[in-house]
């Protein structure tokens, strides 16, 4: 693979001229003899101005140079962009160093395993792939246990599935991506993020607030995108093993190949397990399913650096098959009888998508990119009696044109989105068929001055056949009042139709009977949500006894306009309506990173949620949401050696406050729950031994203090009775469990 470096060799140009200066220089590509060649094409420009050139063949330009030029941008499709301080017209001799080159190399304390972004108008963090190591990660849904953007909690008491909350709202309010794709929305809300193993992951980009445009309109308290990883630069073949004290076994396989020096592809194969019958608590159902998934992805990477085109087409299968219920069920002979209560979750899954960018030559600053995806979901389940069966067909497509307004500070970016969405919803014998469409365009204009002011502003328009035509405006600043400290402020709008039922599909596993208190609208006959964010965001850098940190602090504000209230305060019914009143979502968090002794860093994190609705019995806190939360995560690692062996440990702690439980003092008086839960807390730990560039063990432990909630079935002993309920979970089913694994990769 060929190397390509910046090196700066200057050499003194004539001071006296008598037409315009002009700074000249070579961009060079080294290979493993030494040997310098000239890299073509490359773009050389001055930042914050439209003052550019390419390369030539030798690798030679010349661009005309000012004393108000100061910052010298030399970027190359596929290779790391660099930005040069030039204070005189003196002769530049550059080499580029390649961005796959980067991504190759383990990078310890260079980079951060866990970055918030200090210059962008929006609330950011990135969370890289060496964050994601600190955990197991099996799934998407299980990459956050150790940050404290994200919260983590168990949906029911049956499938294990962990569901996840920002700014004290559940995910259906979230906007999760894939490359910037919408990914986990519609009939994939509940299980979705368990389709995306963890080792496909390179990077999570967490968007506190409200989105940017680009988008689409559907995000309202903030953005999760999942960045894969790339042909090109992922290992030639990566294996990954894992398997736990419950019964679950994995397996992932990474094996890409570079066919030519434009064309890459790689083929990624997961597979997960668990056979094992567990009911620790004795209730007679299991504490986690019995599951069987098999998903396979094809990635082919397209990247011609000279004409400025880079493209990636996925496609991807999945199976995903879950047993619950009694552990006595056998499916074949009690499937809806009485003899035992069973569920059976089946979902098969296609997915593919196109994603195809162009930059112009010269002008590096200009470019279009082009998303296209389609996808079919179909998910075959019954709880019980119950039965829920949903096929959703999805169209994705959107056209994106960037550009800038008479220098680079100056930023735009507008476009138009395409989306469709077929559903085939039944819930037992009533079939809630409907197709959305809708058009929408956007423009975004953004403001970069790395000094002091950053700003984005954004708005776009969306014509659904639901709902109706709308605007949705969007805003972020950041401005920096001192060194060390970003400031930032946003607002913005998100709209969505609620599917209720693909996104509460716990209440299938109950006695509870399902009811929509219909005003004739356009969505399941009632109004589609509509909300308001609000956010304000201060972030210090500091440096205490020599060593590097960070203290945050986040508040946002959430003001529904419009929601589907979901009301399970009678415990014999589920309640699905329109709200009358007020219903908002305030969050507090204030965080803390220190690298407190040399290559032990901690991250601890307290957060304060107000969430309250307006319920047909009055105003209350939104159920099984922990009003208080406190985090904190150690991680330690040695120095590498030669040979890149080292030994890393992490240590993570999640401690909950009460929180407020549905209402059951309708019940008898066996079944009813005291108003709120007993606070708790979770510890979760991992060692891992990196014996090579190619090979590690990694043991863990999740659940230390083995806390397990007490009776999560209600009505255990007569499922089919009144008093049946699996939905009230606020602490976990299983208790300590213990896991390990390897990675090997070449």
């Amino acid at each position: 693979m060929k190397k390509i470096v910046f090196m700066i060799f200057l050499g003194l140009l004539p001071s006296i001229s008598f037409s315009q200066q002009q700074l000249k220089g070579m961009v060079m590509e080294a290979n493993p003899e030494n040997e310098h060649i000239g890299l073509e094409g490359a773009n050389v420009y001055w930042m914050n101005s439209q003052t550019g050139t390419i390369t030539k063949a030798d690798g030679t330009f010349s661009i005309p140079y000012l004393q108000e030029y100061k910052k010298l941008i030399i970027s190359y499709v596929g290779y790391r962009t660099d930005t040069l301080t030039i204070n005189s017209p003196q002769f530049v001799h550059h080499l580029l160093i390649p961005s796959n080159e980067l991504e190759e190399v383990e990078l310890i304390k260079e980079r951060d395993a866990v970055e918030k972004a200090r210059f962008s108008s929006q609330n950011v963090v990135t969370i890289n792939s060496a964050e994601l190591l600190k955990a197991a990660c099996c799934n998407l849904s299980e990459s956050f246990e150790t940050n404290p953007a994200i919260d983590v909690n168990f949906s029911d008491a049956l499938t294990g599935t962990r569901q996840i909350r920002m700014l004290g709202l559940t995910s259906p309010y979230l906007l999760i991506t894939q490359e910037n794709i919408p990914m986990v929305r519609g009939a994939s809300q509940a299980y979705g993020l368990t389709f995306t193993p963890g080792t496909w992951v390179e990077s999570i980009q967490i968007t506190k607030g409200a989105g940017s445009v680009v988008n689409g309109y559907e995000s309202i308290s903030g953005q999760i995108n999942a960045e894969l990883v790339k042909p090109l630069t992922d290992n030639s073949l990566f294996i990954n093993g894992y398997a736990n004290r419950n019964g679950r076994l994995e397996l992932n396989t990474h094996i890409n190949h570079k066919l030519t020096d434009k064309l890459s592809t790689g083929l990624y194969i997961h597979g997960n397990r668990r056979d094992q019958i567990e009911d620790r608590n004795g209730d007679g159902f299991l504490d986690a399913p019995l599951a069987n998934q098999i998903n396979v992805q094809n990635r082919w990477q397209i990247q011609d650096a000279e004409k400025g085109w880079v493209s990636f087409v996925n496609v991807r299968f999945l199976n995903d098959e879950k047993q619950v219920g009694q552990s006595d069920y056998d499916p074949l002979t009690d499937r809806f009888t009485t003899n035992a209560w069973g569920s059976e979750i089946d979902t098969r899954r296609f997915d593919s998508s196109l994603k195809l960018g162009y930059v112009f030559p010269e002008l590096p600053f200009q470019s279009f990119g082009f998303q296209l995806s389609y996808s079919t979901h179909k998910q075959e389940s019954y709880f019980g009696f119950n039965q829920y069966d949903i096929r959703h067909e999805s169209i994705y497509s959107n056209l994106m044109f960037n550009s800038i307004i008479g220098d680079t500070r100056n930023k735009f970016k507008t476009g138009i989105t395409f989306a469709h969405d077929g559903y085939d919803e039944l819930v037992n014998t009533v079939d809630y068929a409907r197709v959305d469409n809708s058009v929408g365009a956007f423009f975004e204009y953004s403001y970069e001055d790395l000094e002091k002011v950053s700003l984005t502003a954004g708005l776009r328009v969306d014509t659904h056949n639901r709902l109706g035509t709308f605007f949705t405006p969007r805003f972020h600043i950041r401005y920096t009042p001192w060194e060390g400290a970003s400031l930032r402020g946003s607002f913005g709008r998100g709209r969505r139709a609620a599917n209720f039922f693909a996104e509460n599909q716990q209440f299938f596993a109950t006695s509870r009977e399902l009811r929509i208190l219909d005003t004739g609208r356009s969505v399941y006959g009632l109004d589609p949500e509509d909300a308001w964010n609000y956010g304000l965001s201060f972030l210090q850098g500091f440096n205490l006894f020599g060593r590097q940190g960070n203290v945050t602090v986040d508040y946002y504000r959430t003001d529904f306009r419009d929601q589907v209230v979901v009301d399970w305060e009678d415990p014999r019914a589920i309640s699905f309506y329109n709200l009358e009143g007020e219903s908002y979502a305030n969050s507090f968090q204030l965080e803390v990173n220190h690298e407190i002794l040399e290559n032990l860093d901690l991250r601890a994190a307290y957060k304060l949620y107000d969430v309250k609705t307006d319920y047909q019995s009055g105003r209350l806190q939104k159920p099984l949401q922990a009003r208080q939360r406190f985090f904190a995560n150690l991680g330690y690692q040695t120095k590498p050696k030669e040979n890149g062996s080292q030994w890393r440990l992490d240590y993570t702690v999640h401690s909950l406050g009460e929180q407020r439980l549905p209402n059951t003092s309708a019940n008898p008086a066996e079944f009813r729950l005291p108003e709120n839960s007993e606070p708790y807390s979770l510890m979760n730990a991992q060692v891992t031994k990196v014996f090579s560039g190619k090979f590690e063990v990694y043991i863990g432990g999740e659940n230390l203090t083995n806390f397990t909630q007490d009776s999560p079935v209600l009505g255990s002993t007569d499922p089919f009775g009144p008093n049946f309920d699996t939905s009230i979970v606020f602490a976990p089913i299983m208790g300590r469990m213990y896991y390990a694994g390897f990675r090997y990769k070449i």
